[in-house]
Formats: C-alpha cells, sequence, structure tokens
C-alpha cells in the first residue's frame, strides 16, 4: 500500500487550504471551498481569507453578513463557523447528532429539553437577544436550572445565528442570537454526509476517517468513507480519486495563520503542520491562543498585532530568505489590518 509521508501530507493540504499559492476567488466561493472558517472571535478570522486571496476586502467581507448571503453559526465541533447561508442551512442539520451530546448535562437532567427549546424558540422570535438575557428569560420558567445552562441547550438545540453587527469589519457588538431560519428567510433543509465528507477531503484531504472526526465532532465516520469511491493509503488515509497530490520538494512559502485557523484544527492527527515545539513554546500561561507563523510549510513562531505593530516570533533565528519573506508578509498583513498606518514589522526569536 502507498505510503503518504509528513511532507506530502503537509504541502497537499497547504495546496488545499490554499495556502501555497494566494487564490484569486470571491470571499464567499473561498469560504465554501474551506467549508467554513471557525469564527468564534469576532474578527480574527479575516485573517483566515486575507492569507489565503489574492484581494480580500474586510469591509466587503463583513457585508456578506450584513447582506444575509453568509453568517456566523454553531457548526462542526459546537464551535462558531463563518460559512455561506447555503452551507449553514444544509450542514447544520448534519452535524446536530453531536450538538445533542453539548445539549445536555448535569443541569439539564430531569428536565424536559423539548420543552425549553420551544420557550427559547418563542423568545427568539420575538426579538434577537443575548445569551445571557435568553437565559434569564427561560430561568423565569425554570428558576431551579442554571439560566446559562438552559441558554446553550437553546443554542445547540437550534439553528442560531450570531446576528451583525457582531463579527462585521470595524463594528462592536454582543452575542445577539436570533433563529436561521428566520434570518435567511428560508427552510434548513439536510444535504449529504458522503458530500460533506467529501468536500473534507477535497479541503483537508488525505485523510483518515478520525481526522474527519476531529474536524467535525461527529462519529460512526468509517462507515461513510468506506462506502465512498475514495483511495486509500497507508495509516488509514483516504483521499479522493482525481485530487491532486503534491511532492515534497514543493516550495512553502511564508504564512501567517490566525489564532483558530481550521488549518490547525481539521486533523487528528496535526503533525502535518503543528510541530512539537510550537506547542510547547508557542502557547502563553494565560492559556491564549498562538497566531501561528508558517515557514516551510510548519508551524515555526508566533505572531501578535498591537498598536499598530506586528511581532514575529520564531524559534530559530530565520535565514536572510526567511526573514525577508516574513517581513513581506507582516507588512502585507499590517497594511490589511491598519491600512492608515506606516507598517511596523518586528522580527524576534524565542
Amino acid at each position: 500500500m502507498v505510503m503518504l509521508g509528513r511532507r506530502e501530507l503537509n504541502r497537499t493540504t497547504l495546496a488545499r487550504q490554499m495556502l501555497l499559492d494566494r487564490v484569486d476567488l470571491d470571499p464567499l466561493s473561498a469560504v465554501e471551498r474551506l467549508v467554513g472558517l471557525q469564527a468564534q472571535t469576532p474578527h480574527d478570522w479575516y485573517v483566515g481569507l486575507w492569507s489565503r486571496l489574492e484581494q480580500a476586502d474586510p469591509h466587503a467581507i463583513g457585508r456578506l453578513l450584513t447582506e444575509r448571503r453568509a453568517v456566523r453559526i454553531a457548526l462542526m465541533r459546537s464551535t462558531i463557523h463563518f460559512v455561506s447561508t447555503a452551507d449553514a442551512l444544509a450542514l447544520r442539520p448534519l452535524v446536530q447528532p453531536m450538538l445533542d451530546r453539548f445539549a445536555g448535562g448535569p443541569w439539564m437532567r430531569g428536565l424536559d429539553i423539548d420543552a425549553v427549546v420551544a420557550a427559547g424558540h418563542e423568545l427568539l422570535d420575538e426579538r434577537p437577544r443575548t445569551p445571557s438575557e435568553l437565559g434569564l428569560r427561560l430561568a423565569e420558567r425554570w428558576p431551579d436550572r442554571n439560566p446559562a445552562a438552559l441558554a446553550y441547550a437553546v443554542r445547540c438545540m437550534l439553528p442560531l445565528v450570531q446576528a451583525p453587527p457582531r463579527g462585521v469589519w470595524g463594528l462592536d457588538g454582543q452575542t445577539v442570537h436570533t433563529p436561521l431560519e428566520s434570518w435567511v428567510g428560508a427552510d434548513v433543509k439536510a444535504g449529504s454526509i458522503d458530500e460533506m465528507m467529501l468536500r473534507y477531503l477535497a479541503a483537508f484531504g488525505p485523510a483518515t476517517a478520525k481526522d474527519a472526526q476531529a474536524w467535525s465532532g461527529l462519529t460512526r465516520l468509517s462507515e461513510v468513507f468506506e462506502r465512498l469511491p475514495l483511495m486509500t493509503f497507508g495509516d488509514g488515509l483516504f483521499d479522493l480519486p482525481d485530487a491532486p497530490r503534491l511532492g515534497p520538494d514543493v516550495e512553502a512559502p511564508a504564512r501567517l495563520l490566525y489564532d483558530f485557523d481550521n488549518l490547525l484544527l481539521s486533523h487528528g492527527d496535526r503533525s502535518r503542520v503543528v510541530t512539537d515545539e510550537f506547542r510547547e513554546r508557542a502557547f502563553t500561561p494565560d492559556g491564549s491562543v498562538p497566531r501561528a507563523v508558517l515557514l516551510d510549510g510548519f508551524t515555526a513562531g508566533s505572531w501578535t498585532h498591537e498598536s499598530g505593530v506586528l511581532t514575529i516570533r520564531t524559534f530559530a533565528p530565520p535565514s536572510a530568505a526567511d526573514r525577508e519573506a516574513l517581513e513581506a508578509e507582516g507588512a502585507r498583513l499590517l497594511t490589511f489590518l491598519t491600512p492608515s498606518a506606516t507598517p511596523d514589522v518586528r522580527l524576534l526569536t524565542y
């Protein structure tokens, strides 16, 4: 059986993630190709599109939310994702079995969750509400229950979007939930789990069923992979038959990723991109998730942005060529983040 090495997996995944060469796609097409971007922070995820697209206008991306062509909604791994409206309607029912598991817990034992969800739906149909407000209103009916747990159960069981201005570039706003169907004026209709896994492989493959489980939060995916017309490789890897797979010597440019970039989160075995040094050294004592620096396709440091200064820290002193590439990439990112400021990129070593 053919074995795929680490660098082959690395280069192939980077290519499918549009991180070898920036692509000439509109943001909506790009996010559909990626099957969404993890986006639980209000604005960091915009960098995920900037790092992949030739042209990324954050205000145009934000308008996708205000025009309701895209939404931020709990999907894979029960985390907030930025997805097209079409994908939200089709993918949300597919991940519901995973969200069902999150809806329970000790605070919900002995409670009619369907009644809680119905009451929550009624309250949110009246107007969008913050989780805190929703929980307090529900606790009026169930005073012996934790308000936050009640609101979270509704969030898991109902397709709810985080309504703008939350998540819109340049704007602030509380997390406010409203039902997906009423927000976009369309019915939720489940897509195909087979098609979902084919799209996963197109964006993240080659991959194992356990990798797909890590990405989606779903279980029993081996039986899905086994019934699909896929190529198989050693170590339990599957892939689309006609998908290109790159060799280990393909050059990988310097890239700056955002803190929850799906490239780093969507495989059970993350070693195709994530180094031991990154896991051991890039995480700070406060537990904040680092924003990764890629050199030669692998995590080689982290970066921060504060007061108009972009600081890049690498685990080892970069070569002259890598230093030049990081400075150029950093200046480009600063122009995206703060277009009116003079680029100030600082390179340090851990």
